[in-house]
């Protein structure tokens, strides 16, 4: 109510004695900038850069107050992780800092969320001194903004929005106290409690973030390990408990985001995900590796129910199958010496602020070898319209639609009204995994079984129920050529032919009737591929409410003998 009403409180300015650096260097070299942020070109006095896959002149004199691409893409210019890039030269970097110090004293810079990654930023540039290049007056200039922005910071917390935003907030203020001294950075440090307190609030037993997006767990994987890397530089300044909570968050962190990664190396796009926003899995794991930080045994696997509980029995061939849990966060993963197939078998989460969710329960991604068969269609951009729409939206995951109804009812960018109801019924970790979910208002249910037995992978689907129409979706990667025969499709890997392409032989129920659609394929921010989706429908939308379903239906996925 205080935001709907007053919006966000002016920026705050520091009083007491000037700041002053209080750890001049890293414990270990930090990460790289991700990889979409680019420089285009260069210039004696200036250099192009390319934020999100939209490229952005840099003039003489940078006009911090566009909102021409929109929010997010003004959150990251005012992110400054351009500054860090190799092409920026020390003087350039300090130029740049010092004009937005200059010439940005409120506005769009002064949001929350882009001070605390800002801060981050800053932070970095100051302890790797061969970066940054300062006078004394100036580098007393960046040192009180820095004080200013990090008590604006403390005092405008994202309370209201919660998730990855607060906890972002929270650890940018304890870096802030870690990394200056002045007369506020021991409260900046003593907010270190009530970081602790939300890691554990956020950061689920299992390890994955509430949010269940694969993206936003790397981005904040990598944060809490910059934080670390700054307490293992100055353990005298480290408030009690603080490196014990990180290091153990970073450690279940690191076997959260194990089990989303594909055999290609890049994670799952669940949710709201893309690829080459965070860092890649393996140099995340190099990272905090180099920091004494290594992930749990396991995946967090959990075993919910004996596998003889589960119905239909299986077979010695599942003796070379693994399947794994997280139970919080909800996803599955089963997998072979072919077969890696990844599953969400939860709703829109947290359900206070389910901002990144999509209408993906029950949907899954299947990779042959390092190959992604199935995808997920991904997120193109958060502003309003089409394009967020239908990454969002039922149809465009790997999961069936009833009766044209979405699973949630989501509105705007980030809203979500109802919510579906999303069940993991049973789980074994010799290859099974059996999920329900009911639609906010659908009055049917959803059944779906997933299996990998005998180097097949087979997902079986029950309507529990009455409907009128019934729709199944398969997107698939747009590196393979899919075709279609009767009740069977073919997918052959693109651009090699002959015998040693794989091929992929897709058995579909023949009680549907099935087509090859185009579709639209979201990798990252700004891209859009067409790719082939296998869609299968069943009865009329708009009909009576009926059983039209039969009652099994089962699609097998099976490497093609040539």
């Amino acid at each position: 109510v205080e935001h709907a009403l007053f919006g966000l409180p002016e920026p705050s300015r520091a009083s007491g004695e000037a700041p002053s650096l209080a750890i001049t260097r890293a414990q270990t070299p930090y990460l790289s900038p991700p990889k979409h942020v680019r420089s285009l070109e260069e210039g004696e006095m200036h250099l192009g850069i390319q934020l999100l896959k939209t490229p952005f002149d840099l003039a003489a004199r940078t006009d911090w107050e566009t909102d021409e691409h929109g929010p997010l893409f003004a959150y990251h210019l005012h992110q400054h992780e351009f500054l860090r890039l190799e092409s920026f030269s020390p003087e350039m970097r300090a130029e740049r800092m010092l004009d937005w110090v200059r010439s940005h004293r409120r506005g769009r810079g002064w949001d929350p969320h882009p001070i605390s990654l800002r801060l981050l930023c800053w932070g970095k540039l100051l302890t790797s001194p061969e970066m940054l290049l300062l006078s004394d007056v100036d580098r007393e200039t960046v040192l009180a903004s820095f004080a200013d922005q990090a008590e604006s910071l403390a005092e405008g917390l994202e309370i209201r929005l919660q998730a990855n935003h607060l906890l972002s907030n929270r650890l940018s203020v304890v870096w802030a106290g870690m990394l200056i001294d002045g007369s506020a950075s021991a409260g900046w440090r003593a907010q270190a409690e009530s970081l602790i307190a939300e890691l554990d609030l956020q950061v689920r037993p299992d390890g994955g973030h509430e949010e269940r997006s694969p993206m936003y767990h790397a981005l904040i994987l990598e944060n809490v390990l910059d934080l670390l890397n700054l307490c293992l530089a100055a353990p005298e300044r480290v408030p009690d408990g603080l490196s014990a909570a990180l290091r153990e968050a970073a450690s279940r962190m690191l076997s959260a985001l194990a089990f989303w990664t594909h055999p290609d190396g890049e994670i799952a796009l669940f949710a709201d995900s893309g690829f080459d926003v965070a860092a890649r899995p393996a140099v995340l794991t190099d990272y905090a590796l180099r920091l004494g930080v290594e992930p749990r045994d396991s995946f967090g696997s959990e075993r919910l129910v004996d596998e003889d509980s589960i119905d239909g029995g299986t077979d010695s061939g599942l003796a070379t199958t693994a399947a794994r849990c997280l139970p919080q966060s909800g996803y599955v993963r089963i997998e072979d010496r072919t077969w890696c197939l990844l599953a969400s078998v939860a709703g829109p989460s947290p359900a206070h602020q389910p901002g990144h969710a999509h209408c993906d329960a029950l949907s899954f991604e299947l990779s042959l070898g390092a190959k992604r068969l199935v995808t997920d269609t991904g997120l193109f951009e958060y502003r309003p319209g089409a394009r967020r729409d239908r990454a969002r939206a039922t149809a465009s995951h790997a999961t069936l639609q009833i009766d044209g109804q979405e699973q949630a009812e989501v509105w705007s960018a980030h809203r979500i009204g109802g919510r579906p109801k999303v069940e993991l019924l049973a789980f074994a970790e010799s290859g099974v995994a059996e999920a329900r979910c009911r639609g906010w208002s659908s009055t049917a249910g959803h059944f779906r079984r997933f299996e990998i037995a005998s180097g097949e992978v087979l997902i079986t689907d029950r309507i529990e129920g009455r409907c009128s129409e019934l729709r199944a979706m398969y997107p698939i990667s747009p590196a393979w050529v899919v075709s279609l025969e009767g009740g069977q499709a073919r997918a052959v890997w693109r651009g090699s032919g002959g015998l040693g392409s794989p091929r992929i032989l897709i058995d579909l129920p023949e009680s549907l009737d099935w087509e090859i659609a185009r579709g639209p394929y979201y990798p990252s921010f700004g891209i859009e591929r067409e790719r082939s989706i296998l869609v299968g429908s069943l009865g009329e939308a708009g009909g009576v409410a009926r059983e039209v379903a039969p009652a099994e239906i089962q699609t097998r996925f099976r490497v093609e003998t040539v």
